[in-house]
Formats: C-alpha cells, sequence, structure tokens
C-alpha cells in the first residue's frame, strides 16, 4: 500500500468549504471525484485543515492510500486534467505510513487580504476582504499591531470560536501575528499550532473594529480573557482568507510553499527570510 501525501491550491469562493456534503459542491467532493477519475477507484483524502465556505488555499495538504503505482507527477498532471479551473493540485510526494496530513501538522499559517475604500472593486471580488470607509479614513493599523501583541503565546481561544468546533481543547498557540499596510491594502499573517473553527474570522472582526476606533487596543485583551464568543465582534467575511502553509517534521520533505503565484508575493518576505 502507498501513502501519497498531495499539495493542493484552490480558489474557495465557489465551494461550500473543504468538508465533502450530500450537495457535492465542496473542494474535497471535486477532488475526490478527480482522482477516482484518474485512478479507476475511489480513494479517501484527508486533510490537513477543514477550511470554510469561500475560504483559499495556498498550501493545503493532504494524503491518501492506494495500491496503484504511479509517477509522481503523473498524479498532479493526471488528476488536474479533471479538476475545475479554480483547483489544482502543485506537487505529489511519497511518504511513509507514519504521515498523517491532520495529525503530524505542528503549524499552520493564514492569511488575510483586507481592501479598504469608499467603494466595492469588482476585480477582487471573492479575493479579498472589503471594508467601505469614507474617503480619506484608514483604519488604525497600529492600534491592531497593539491590539493583537496578546494573542501571542499559548491561550484558551474560546472567545474566538464557532459554535460548531468540534476541536477537543480551545488551547492553541500562537506564534505571530503580522499587519503590513500598503495603500488601501491590509494584509495580515497569523502562525499558530493550529486554529479552531472561525478562530481567524473572529479574530478579524475584533482587529478591525479596534482599527476603526470603536474600542481601544486593550480591548483584545478582554475579550481573550473573558472566553466568551458573546464579548467578542462578529464574525469577519471569509474572502480574503487564505490557508497558507501547514508545516511537518523535516524527515517527511513536504515541498515548501511558493507565494509568487498568490496576491501575498513579497508581502511577507523579509520576515520569512
Amino acid at each position: 500500500m502507498n501513502r501519497i501525501a498531495l499539495g493542493l491550491h484552490y480558489d474557495g469562493a465557489a465551494f461550500s468549504g473543504w468538508q465533502s456534503q450530500p450537495h457535492r459542491n465542496t473542494v474535497q467532493d471535486h477532488l475526490e471525484d478527480a482522482i477516482e477519475r484518474f485512478a479507476g477507484v475511489r480513494l479517501p483524502t484527508t486533510v490537513a485543515g477543514r477550511t470554510d465556505t469561500g475560504v483559499h488555499a495556498l498550501g493545503q495538504v493532504i494524503h491518501l492510500e492506494t495500491e496503484l503505482e504511479r509517477e509522481l507527477f503523473s498524479w498532479v498532471r493526471g488528476v488536474n486534467a479533471f479538476l475545475p479551473p479554480s483547483i489544482a493540485l502543485q506537487w505529489a510526494r511519497k511518504v511513509d505510513e507514519s504521515f498523517h496530513a491532520r495529525f503530524l501538522a505542528y503549524e499552520r499559517m493564514y492569511y488575510y487580504a483586507l481592501y479598504v475604500g469608499p467603494h466595492r472593486v469588482p476585480l477582487i471580488h471573492g479575493r479579498a476582504g472589503y471594508l467601505m470607509l469614507p474617503p480619506g479614513q484608514r483604519l488604525d493599523v497600529d492600534a491592531m499591531r497593539t491590539a493583537a501583541a496578546c494573542l501571542i503565546g499559548e491561550h484558551d481561544f474560546s472567545a474566538f470560536r464557532a459554535a460548531e468546533c468540534q476541536a477537543k481543547s480551545p488551547v492553541k498557540t500562537m506564534y505571530d501575528v503580522t499587519l503590513k499596510a500598503d495603500g488601501n491594502w491590509v494584509f495580515l499573517r497569523f502562525r499558530a499550532s493550529a486554529f479552531l473553527h472561525h478562530m481567524v474570522r473572529n479574530l478579524m472582526g475584533c482587529l478591525v473594529a479596534v482599527g476603526r476606533g470603536r474600542y481601544p487596543p486593550e480591548w483584545l485583551a478582554q475579550v481573550l480573557a473573558g472566553r466568551d464568543r458573546r464579548l467578542a465582534a462578529p464574525t469577519f467575511m471569509p474572502d480574503g482568507l487564505y490557508l497558507a502553509d501547514v508545516k511537518y517534521p523535516e524527515a517527511y520533505q513536504i515541498p515548501a510553499v511558493d507565494p509568487s503565484a498568490s496576491l501575498f508575493h513579497g508581502v511577507f518576505r523579509d520576515d520569512e527570510a
């Protein structure tokens, strides 16, 4: 039996999230349909992180098991031939049976792209979050950075957890929250051991509220300590959220994500050098 790890990019705007659903309009359904057409047999997949409706991925990782013998490049080219344009495998790697796409991941990273302006920008619809502010007004990114500092470290993130979250524990370790402002854009990077359901979108709602001056920066620490979802701001839109990378032990040699094919190219380069 062969265990194959696969790297996946997708634009999630048209799909009802990752996880398979009865209506079958999910990334997993489309991927497993394409794999079946390539392999001639249905092969279930295990994913690193289940993304929500409208959320994208630059560095999603899955694994599957198969008795088939195929060249690794054939997995990529063959499966991609049956996928819609908004989903594409990027690489394939044979791994030993100890590899698990979900349970062996020790770090996950998300990006959020937020456009701030007085009107909608159709060309970024579905691919970036949007905040309408009157001409001349900006988010206070410095206040957002100050607020985000309280998130670093190991915490109970219950205040940012969706009611339907299935995680066994709300305690996660946040390694980094970085914000970069560039004209009308604000780019955010979140790195953590793992994330709860809707956690990044709920954090975004709170950070944007601070950036708009609705709350002082220290309010976020109070929300975090309160461990009550009702204390936090509403969940922010999924459009600008990207699963950017998943880290595994070096022994498995999982390929690094190439950010050059996304709108985040170069945004965080100095920090990641």
